[in-house]
């Protein structure tokens, strides 16, 4: 079959030709249209649900809200995990679903949940629990930043959300999320005292302003000829209008609202602040984070929003500027033009290694042609299939142009062998190309089936590396096809004929090194073959040597990269006050500022305080970014009050939980003093782990509470009810919305509170008169009692338990394996009453180390079987795998040497390897079986013959293939360091196992013929 399309292609040039340019300008307009991103889309289905209930504290939250919601939303199918945050006045529910679970459907199963719990969910919520569709590992690409030094933060909130609906509007843009938003609301701050003086409850008052402000729809007049709509001015909509409100009559005179409370245009949170730092230049600033959505081109995404902007810049007035605070396109773009020159730079090396090879041009052209055909055939082929131009495709590719261009070395070199028997070079490529057909098949079938088990792969590594390995297995098809049809018509007509080339003496020296070296190789060879059994036994020191490698690798998970920016999280006391943050965090921000890495960063501070600090481009600053941590730790972490957990963001985010450090721990347990006690105490140890650092809880026991025990007899004799009790408390000190303005274009509200200096410590309650039976102000004091204590600042549910979430990060140097194997005694010594697991990039480690192992059999299982049926041998699939032990024994030793963790990423080289190094077994293997069969040769002498003839092809697809490895491998370009163990892997695997495989495969093949003689012979007797 693989003659008669040579035949073909070599009896027609023309279709061959034409074929060719088909497949060359499929390749380039797919190139043109596909979109480009850093990683493959990897749609993480998570919905975020949100319920908010100003003033309860987080014990109310958790258990009349959250415990509601989560028992509604146990009953979905497809949930993955599920936790919940409660703090005071909201609660936040994160779900994650298993990837195959289309988050649509999910989310309407969302949707109908919260609809069933709503009658269970306290009645004063001021609006239903809302959910929203997110993707933990979406990032935002593009960070805008509005300022201004005279405009109040609500006008610049106004502009600020119309900027984010119309950002919101662009093709690929998933979403543009406030931080720092300062959205408009009536504030009206009650005085106790005068409210005694007039015996007004709050909730007269708040009564009264609902009651005043009003926007009902009131109908119209329609008479024979014409239509009136009915509108009326029931709406206040400015603080003037409010103070004017009559809430009450006394002694025939009203009271209006200016007389018991100050009524200000404010905002709705006033503990919501947000900086941005350029230089010595600081500003308030409001932050616009932009999603692109799963899919979408990031770069066109990035490129239609910096199209806005002058548009944008010219519609706000003149003192509001609109500033770029990161362009995250820019570093994809860095990333991806690096591993494109990347690229370029191995098919350079590549032909330059053929070209050393064959020294003559015209024959060099001939195999390179299949460089770029395989290349842009692989771009249509990944237009198909709906993928994208990003690092790991490129990489894919990268790695690729080493081995693709083998079939076509093969090919040549076998039509060139021929044709030195004088064969004319029509005929040397017929005999040629029949001769090597199934030899390249062979290789091409078994190299793209090692990629198999990659997509069975499950989780969220198998979805980053699917594209990687069908990008690999198309481009392997593709050239396996070059090479069957293009190279060996090229060859018919390209090649000169034997004897008529003139050589130069630049090629007969260097043919002469050849002709010593394969000289040299077959002594050495003949040498090896007399000692067999000293041969055996190294096979079986290296064997177990790769093991004992194996098990004392360091062990990571996605190695880190620098990506420019660095995210700080914060951990204060559980009851510090906003203003006693903001003061803590200016000091972090001084010693942020003054860094020479640093070009910029953003200050977000409300219930805890956060930074992300924009790094300049990595050739104009001296340090990474880890580097860079590892210098800033120890200053921002001597100021009083404050730690700051620094983190190197990875490339994808496996977590949808608010985490401050990298890696998590959490506990779980239906006995919260258990749960807290025993986390408390494992902290601590952890916090004494020399290898661990950052280490954190989201467990805050301490925030203050003032605890009311009301007196139910007295307050019955009053007539005032434990719910009139707490519905005062919650309109003094709750932030209770009373009334909504329904705006042109959006929705603000009437918010009633106690005024601030009635808010500051315990004397507060002390001043709350509440109205009676009687109608006389009684004294809360009268009715209840209260004492100060303790008090958690939140808590956390995980999988509808109680739990608590220890973070941490690690030292430099530490490896995650090493990082686990220390803490899994600490786990091992915790109740069983209390369960731990890991979550995020430590879960996402834990199951994809156990699933690589069955990943690295289940590769190997399936080169076996490939063989076995290509060759029809159970023999022959065991003689070309005898290099796997030496390829992973040299990927191993390499990243010992090179201190490279053993990660996803290298892991996916070693399964490489295999496809790899058994590519000389094939070659060699099956020219002996040829000559064994044809020539009736012994296996000694067969195996003697096919090592030296095959030789060359050898040498050069070995070299090839390492030039392919070779620049990722040195690590060049942004994020290249996360390549980098891939290409370390192959590179030291191909050093070391392609030379020993020289020597080792023939050793083996006549054993394996040997003991295939003696089974034959017993079964014939």
């Amino acid at each position: 079959m693989t003659g008669g399309l040579s035949d073909l292609c070599i009896k027609r040039p023309v279709m061959t030709v034409l074929l060719m340019v088909s497949i060359l300008l499929a390749g380039l307009i797919s190139y043109k249209i596909l979109p480009v991103s850093d990683l493959p889309n990897v749609d993480f289905p998570t919905i975020v649900v949100t319920a908010t209930l100003p003033g309860a504290s987080p014990e109310t939250m958790a258990s009349t809200v959250a415990t509601v919601l989560e028992k509604q939303f146990a009953t979905i199918a497809g949930i993955d995990s599920m936790s919940s945050v409660s703090t005071t006045g909201s609660v936040q529910i994160t779900i994650q679903f298993s990837l195959e679970r289309d988050i649509d459907a999910a989310a309407q199963d969302v949707q109908a949940a919260i609809g069933n719990a709503q009658r269970r969910l306290p009645d004063d919520m001021p609006s239903p629990p809302s959910y929203r569709k997110s993707n933990p590992s979406n990032m935002a690409i593009f960070i805008l930043g509005l300022t201004s030094p005279s405009l109040s933060p609500q006008v610049m909130d106004r502009y600020a959300q119309t900027l984010s609906e119309r950002i919101s509007m662009l093709n690929g843009v998933a979403q543009a999320q406030l931080r720092g938003s300062k959205k408009f609301a009536i504030r009206v701050q009650l005085d106790p005292e005068a409210m005694q003086l007039y015996g007004l409850g709050s909730e007269e008052v708040a009564q009264a302003i609902s009651d005043q402000n009003v926007n009902l729809p009131m109908g119209d007049l329609s008479g024979s000829h014409s239509r009136i709509t009915l509108k009326a001015d029931g709406q206040l909509e400015a603080a003037s209008q409010y103070e004017k409100i009559i809430v009450a009559v006394r002694d025939g005179q009203p009271v209006r609202l200016s007389q018991v409370a100050t009524v200000l245009d404010s905002v709705e949170n006033l503990e919501d602040d947000a900086w941005i730092y350029q230089g010595e230049e600081r500003a308030k600033a409001i932050f616009l984070f932009i999603q692109k959505q799963p899919g979408s081109n990031t770069l066109e995404v990035a490129r239609n929003i910096k199209n806005l902007l002058p548009v944008f810049q010219e519609a706000l007035p003149g003192s509001l500027h609109l500033s770029v605070i990161r362009d995250g396109s820019q570093s994809i773009q860095e990333s991806v033009d690096d591993v494109q020159f990347t690229l370029l730079l191995t098919l350079a090396l590549v032909v330059l290694v053929i070209f050393l090879f064959i020294r003559n041009v015209s024959s060099t052209i001939i195999p390179a042609l299949s460089l770029p055909m395989s290349i842009f055939g692989t771009f249509a082929a990944m237009q198909v299939f709906g993928f994208s131009i990003n690092n790991i495709s490129l990489m894919a590719l990268t790695l690729s142009v080493g081995f693709v261009v083998d079939d076509a070395i093969v090919m040549l070199e076998n039509i060139v062998r021929h044709a030195e028997m004088g064969k004319p070079r029509l005929q040397a490529a017929i005999d040629g190309a029949r001769e090597v057909g199934f030899t390249i098949i062979s290789m091409t079938v078994s190299l793209a089936a090692i990629f198999i088990p990659l997509l069975f792969m499950g989780g969220i590594v198998g979805r980053l590396f699917r594209e990687f390995s069908v990008t690999i297995g198309v481009a392997v098809l593709i050239s396996c096809f070059i090479s069957l049809t293009l190279t060996p018509m090229l060859g018919s007509r390209y090649l000169k004929e034997h004897g008529t080339e003139q050589h130069g003496r630049l090629y007969l020296m260097t043919e002469r090194l050849y002709d010593l070296a394969l000289a040299a190789y077959r002594v050495s060879l003949l040498v090896v073959l007399d000692h067999k059994r000293m041969t055996l036994a190294l096979s079986a020191l290296v064997l177990a040597l790769t093991i004992w490698l194996f098990m004392i690798v360091p062990k990571g998970f996605l190695p880190s990269e620098d990506r420019g920016y660095i995210n700080v999280s914060t951990e204060t006391a559980a009851d510090i006050s906003f203003p006693a943050l903001v003061e803590r965090m200016e000091r972090l921000a001084e010693i942020v500022r003054k860094d020479e890495n640093v070009e910029s960063f953003v200050m977000d501070v409300d219930t805890d305080g956060s930074m992300r600090i924009n790094l300049k481009p990595r050739q104009e600053r001296p340090l990474s970014a880890d580097q860079l941590i590892e210098k800033l730790r120890p200053p921002m972490n001597s100021i009083p009050g404050i730690r700051a957990m620094l983190v190197n963001q990875p490339p994808i985010n496996l977590t949808g939980r608010r985490v401050r450090s990298l890696y998590q721990l959490t506990l779980q347990g239906t006995d919260a003093k258990e749960l807290y006690g025993e986390a408390q105490r494992l902290e601590r140890e952890m916090k004494s782990i020399d290898a661990l650092t950052d280490v954190s809880s989201d467990l805050q026991l301490k925030n203050g509470e003032l605890r009311l025990r009301i007196k139910r007899d007295q307050s019955l004799l009053y007539g005032i009810s434990p719910r009139m009790i707490e519905q005062s408390l919650y309109d003094y000190f709750g932030e209770r919305s009373i009334s909504t303005i329904y705006a042109t274009n959006d929705q603000y509200d009437v918010i009633i509170s106690a005024a601030p200096d009635g808010q500051l410590d315990s004397r507060a309650l002390a001043a709350i008169r509440l109205p009676s039976a009687t109608g006389e102000m009684t004294p809360l004091a009268a009715v209840a009692d209260w004492e100060m204590g303790l008090g958690p600042l939140s808590i956390n549910h995980s999988g509808q338990l109680q739990s608590v979430t220890i973070s941490f990060n690690l030292r430099p140097g530490v490896s995650l394996s090493d990082a686990i194997a220390v803490i899994d005694p600490l786990r091992a010594s915790l109740p069983v009453t209390v369960p731990s697991l890991f979550q995020g990039s430590a879960q996402q480690f834990q199951s994809s180390q156990a699933s690589m192992t069955w990943l690295l059999a289940i590769a190997i299982i399936v080169i076996y079987i490939v063989l076995g049926i290509l060759y029809e041998s159970y023999i022959h699939p065991l003689t070309i795998l005898t290099a796997l032990p030496f390829a992973g024994f040299g990927a191993l030793l390499t990243l010992l040497l090179f201190r490279v963790e053993l990660s996803i990423y290298a892991f996916v080289g070693i399964i490489m390897l295999i496809g790899l190094v058994k590519k000389n077994g094939i070659m060699m293997i099956d020219f002996a079986v040829s000559a064994r069969e044809k020539e009736g040769k012994n296996a000694h002498d067969a195996i003697v013959e096919a090592c030296c003839i095959r030789f060359r092809p050898i040498m050069m697809t070995t070299f090839a293939a390492l030039m392919g490895a070779v620049p990722i491998a040195v690590g060049y370009g942004a994020g290249g360091e996360s390549r980098q163990p891939l290409g370390l892997a192959v590179v030291g695997g191909l050093l070391f196992s392609q030379t020993l495989t020289l020597y080792v495969t023939p050793v083996f093949y006549i054993y394996m013929e040997g003991f295939r003689e003696r089974w034959a012979r017993r079964e014939c007797a």
